[in-house]
C-alpha cells in the first residue's frame, strides 16, 4: 500500500515539473534563443517619441573667385613717421585655401629726426616724399573659421598669410621690395567682405647715408567685394 502512495505522488510530481522544464529548454538544443515579442503594424508602440527638427539654413556663399576693392590705414616708413596710406586690391581665389593678390598703394613722407631737429636743409624735396608701392603677393588662408554675433548671427572667417615681391616708389628711386604679414577677412554678406592687415614692406635704401634695408609696417581696414 505504501509503495503504491509513493508511485502516485511521484507520477503526479513529473507531470507537474515536466511541461515548465520543457518551457525553459525550448530551443537550446538547436542553439536558439527565443525571439521578443514584436508588436504587429497596426499596434501602437508604448512610447511616442517627441522630436523637433531643427530648420538648417545654408549659406549662400557666392561662387565668384575675384575680390576687389579698397583700403585706408597707416603705415610706419622708417625714419621718416608714420602717415596715412590708402590703395586698392585685386585678389583672385585658386582654390579654398589659396589665393593671389596685387595691390597699390599710396602714402607720403614726413620729416626724420634730424630735419626736424636741426633745422637744416631737408633731405628730400617734396615730390621726392611721395610713397608708392606695388605689390604681388600669394596668399593662405591658416585658420577658416565663423565668429558668432549674438544668437542668431554667424559670420564666415579666415586668418591668412600673405606675401611677395613688388616695387616701392620712394626718394626719386624705384626700390625692389618684398612683403610679409597676416590679415583677418570676416565675410559680411555672401558678396562683401571686411579685411584688416598687417604688412611690413621691405626694401634696401641708401637715403641717410648708408646703405640699410628698411622695415615699413603697415596696419590697414578695407573693404571688397566678389563678382
Amino acid at each position: 500500500m505504501e509503495s503504491r502512495i509513493r508511485f502516485f505522488l511521484l507520477t503526479v510530481a513529473m507531470a507537474t515539473a515536466l511541461p515548465g522544464c520543457a518551457l525553459l529548454g525550448y530551443g537550446r538544443e538547436n542553439g536558439e534563443t527565443p525571439e521578443a515579442t514584436v508588436p504587429s503594424p497596426g499596434e501602437q508602440p508604448v512610447i511616442q517619441p517627441e522630436v523637433v527638427r531643427r530648420e538648417v539654413v545654408t549659406p549662400k556663399i557666392e561662387t565668384e573667385n575675384f575680390e576687389v576693392g579698397a583700403f585706408a590705414g597707416i603705415l610706419g616708413i622708417e625714419d621718416f613717421g608714420t602717415n596715412t596710406v590708402y590703395g586698392v586690391r585685386l585678389a583672385y581665389h585658386i582654390t579654398e585655401d589659396f589665393f593671389v593678390e596685387g595691390a597699390v598703394g599710396q602714402s607720403r613722407a614726413g620729416k626724420t629726426s634730424y630735419e626736424s631737429l636741426s633745422g637744416s636743409a631737408p633731405l628730400l624735396v617734396d615730390s621726392e616724399r611721395d610713397y608708392r608701392y606695388y605689390t604681388l603677393s600669394a596668399g593662405w588662408n591658416a585658420l577658416p573659421g565663423e565668429i558668432f554675433i549674438g544668437r542668431n548671427r554667424a559670420y564666415n572667417t579666415a586668418l591668412y598669410l600673405i606675401g611677395g615681391v613688388g616695387s616701392t616708389r620712394f626718394g626719386g628711386d624705384d626700390l625692389f621690395s618684398i612683403n610679409a604679414g597676416v590679415g583677418y577677412r570676416l565675410l559680411l554678406t555672401d558678396w562683401t567682405a571686411i579685411h584688416l592687415d598687417f604688412r611690413d614692406h621691405m626694401f634696401d635704401t641708401d637715403l641717410l647715408g648708408t646703405n640699410k634695408t628698411t622695415h615699413n609696417l603697415e596696419t590697414h581696414l578695407g573693404l571688397t567685394v566678389f563678382f
